[in-house]
């Protein structure tokens, strides 16, 4: 049954500034002088098109999208919805990282891109990515995103106690509706330019040919800021970057009711490592240095280290309408690597260790995702995944000898091969009942099996129960409660292979490296949407999280790939507040996020800590590395004419850091707190229509403007690398014709 604003009270926020971010459930147009242009240069329907001779696919094309849409209710949850008109009106438009997008959003925190970019409601990662329904597996790449912000149409990011059909990945579902082929074909081609050498040349084009439609999109992206720099300079050293994405939707319409579909994307980025400079030397290497004398051939300002990573995927879908009855069935291809290639010379100087590490993954699975209209009052859902994956990791290590104590003995290094692999398999199912048990109230209860065999053999039954209750004409509830199991991502998990290491200076301080297990947790999670007028809306949400095995991710060697480990025991726990205004040329938003994380006894990859830290962690509860206790964000925008003009913040209180005792000894693990850090964002843009190009879109923004520098990270803190400083200034000017 289509759900009605009376029946989806999912709350939530965020549009002001950009009218098309809408709490879900909303049906509030954008009157802007400017809507109309957004609208000709995205691949939607128009009320003309109804007209035209040739109307069967769209009609049938907007009949199964809602359809699709059916098969994963979000009732009880809650739900931020964004569209093409909200993704326009940021500075870098649909060329912003997609990362980026979701840290518009209320309980999304900022982190170092080699870390994981974002964490949402102080998760690490935990983050599933669905496109046109169909879930998309995990990739290893840290730094680049294989999610392109072009080809979103809409998008639903949902959070809370999510209903049964969602699995495995849970802080965070963004849900990806793609631009499809229209009846008349057209395009858009851009160039966006900007500081540090940033060039993004893009691409897109539409149509259809009798039932057939088409959305094809590229770009390709090089500037000198590819990671955070380790240095509060306008400028990093050794940085660039290149990053190339393509996006493919291909549809056919069997009839009516059947569509059978065709998704594929591709990434491919590299990255240099950016160098700290001053660094000591601290391995003597025959001809290059002297650890003792602290002399170096080749200063750390000049370090030669450099990553490549690979994501592409296919999806093959088909979807059939039967009345009462809606399924779609998928099958799923992805593979993606990380190369990470060292300074041979130099990262043995500074390091004592040089490894060349590839790592790739690849997985083949199904989903199946089912709806029938038992009742007038009940609809009832089930579904089936299944995933199997092969990860392979090579590694061929150069390290020095050394004695018990760690006294280097050799200044000539030696090779070590590390390779390993693993065959992993997920299996899935859930079934769930949309009950609409009186005219204000709706349940959603549901159970869910998920079962993993990989490094570890784990299952369980996870039940979910939702409610959404309308208090009044302006006022509605939602609550749940959620059982969740999260198995370490194969991808980043692997077997322990310390023994090779033994008395060389890769050789960990403790032996021991439990596998990681699977998280398993209850969370809670209630919020109320007030409308204090039909321009201003109000909502709060608060949730806690109670969790078993909590598993957290670090950064520990050489290549950047994030690995993972369990704490015993933790909970997670916050507060959302938001408030959204939205007029016919005014809007603006303000979010206001509380929250906190802890984490007790490191139960798994225990080689990678210091044993002091883990003796004190063991008996001591202590913050989660990515925890934020506040987070600030608001805006406003303002359209006169064909141009439009808005401006954004953010705020953070600041990350966890482990700060040094009087003696210079360590002191407890992340028990301090970075400063906090604001950045202020601008923008302009105008649309010259009717041109002999077609409609053209000019941009101008000024990212930081005040030129902030903050710390991300200050190097310290558990499973935390280099120090990562935020960008500085950023200016950025760009231009768009639409055909």
């Amino acid at each position: 049954m289509p759900r009605t604003p009376a029946l989806r009270p999912l709350p939530f926020l965020i549009a002001g500034l950009f009218a098309g971010l809408l709490p879900a459930g909303h049906a509030l147009a954008d009157t802007s002088p400017d809507a109309a242009a957004t609208a000709s240069a995205a691949p939607s329907a128009s009320s003309s098109d109804v007209a035209q001779p040739v109307t069967t696919v769209e009609v049938v094309g907007t009949h199964l999208r809602a359809e699709r849409a059916e098969l994963s209710p979000k009732i009880g949850t809650t739900v931020y919805t964004v569209d093409t008109h909200m993704i326009d009106t940021l500075g870098q438009g649909d060329d912003t990282p997609f990362n980026e997008l979701l840290l518009r959003l209320p309980g999304v925190d900022q982190d170092s891109k080699a870390s994981g970019s974002l964490h949402v409601r102080d998760d690490h990662g935990n983050v599933q990515y669905r496109i046109d329904g169909v879930l998309l597996p995990e990739n290893i790449s840290g730094f680049g995103s294989s999610v392109d912000t072009r080809f979103v149409q809409s998008m639903d990011f949902v959070t809370g106690t999510v209903p049964a059909q969602y699995g495995l990945r849970t802080a965070g579902i963004v849900e990806i509706t793609t631009k499809e082929g229209d009846i008349a074909p057209g395009g858009r081609i851009g160039f966006l330019a900007g500081s540090r050498n940033y060039d993004e040349p893009s691409a897109e084009f539409f149509g259809s040919v009798g039932r057939f439609t088409y959305y094809l999109s590229g770009s390709y992206l090089s500037n000198s800021l590819g990671i955070e720099n380790p240095q509060p300079t306008a400028k990093a050293l050794h940085d660039d970057t290149h990053q190339a994405k393509t996006f493919g939707s291909l549809s056919y319409y069997i009839d009516n009711d059947t569509r059978l579909g065709l998704l594929f994307g591709t990434y491919k980025g590299y990255f240099q490592i950016p160098d700290n400079p001053n660094q000591s030397p601290g391995f003597t290497l025959a001809g290059y240095s002297d650890a003792s004398a602290g002399s170096s051939a080749i200063p750390s300002s000049q370090v030669n280290e450099n990553q490549s990573e690979t994501n592409r995927y296919v999806v093959l879908s088909l979807q059939k309408s039967l009345g009462d009855l809606n399924y779609q069935v998928s099958y799923f291809h992805q593979y993606s690597d990380l190369h990470f290639t060292p300074d041979p010379v130099a990262d043995l100087i500074y390091l004592g260790t040089a490894s060349d590490t590839l790592r790739s993954n690849t997985a083949d699975g199904v989903q199946f995702d089912a709806s029938y209209k038992l009742a007038a009052n009940h609809t009832l859902r089930t579904g089936l995944e299944y995933t199997q994956q092969k990860t392979v990791s090579d590694n061929t290590v150069n390290v020095f000898t050394t004695d018990n104590t760690g006294t280097q003995l050799s200044t000539t290094p030696e090779a070590i091969v590390d390779n390993s692999g693993k065959t992993g398999k997920l299996a899935s199912f859930y079934i769930q009942d949309e009950w609409h048990v009186m005219q204000p109230l709706t349940v959603n209860y549901g159970i869910r099996f998920d079962h993993v065999n990989a490094f570890i053999n784990e299952q369980q039954w996870s039940p979910r129960l939702n409610m959404a209750y309308k208090l009044g004409d302006d006022t509605s509830l939602h609550a749940g409660y959620a059982r969740y199991f999260t198995p370490p991502p194969q991808e980043l998990a692997s077997q322990s292979s310390i023994n090779l290491y033994t008395n060389t200076t890769n050789a960990p301080a403790v032996p021991v490296s439990d596998p990681v297990k699977a998280e398993r947790s209850n969370y809670y999670d209630i919020g109320i949407n007030h409308n204090i007028d039909p321009r201003l809306t109000v909502t709060a949400d608060a949730y806690y999280k109670q969790i078993r095995n909590l598993i957290d991710e670090g950064q520990f060697g050489q290549a950047l790939i994030l690995s993972p480990f369990n704490y015993q025991q933790g909970y997670a726990k916050g507060l959302e507040l938001s408030a959204i205004y939205t007029d016919k040329r005014w809007g603006g938003f303000l979010n206001a996020a509380w929250q906190r994380a802890e984490g007790e006894n490191i139960i798994s990859g225990q080689s990678l800590f210091g044993p002091d830290e883990l003796a004190y962690i063991a008996s001591h509860y202590i913050y989660l590395d990515h925890d934020q206790k506040l987070t600030l964000s608001g805006g406003a925008h303002y359209h006169f004419g064909d141009s439009q003009i808005s401006a954004d913040f953010t705020y953070g209180s600041g990350l966890r850091r482990t700060p040094m005792n009087p003696d210079g000894t360590p002191g407890a693990p992340n028990s301090g707190e970075l400063p906090g850090y604001s950045s202020v964002n601008t923008a302009l843009t105008h649309t010259w229509k009717h041109t002999a190009v077609g409609t053209l879109e000019g941009r101008l923004a000024l990212i930081n403007i005040f030129d902030k520098s903050y710390l991300l990270r200050d190097g310290t803190g558990v499973g935390v690398g280099a120090p990562q400083y935020g960008a500085p200034r950023t200016f950025y000017a760009g231009l768009t014709t639409s055909f």
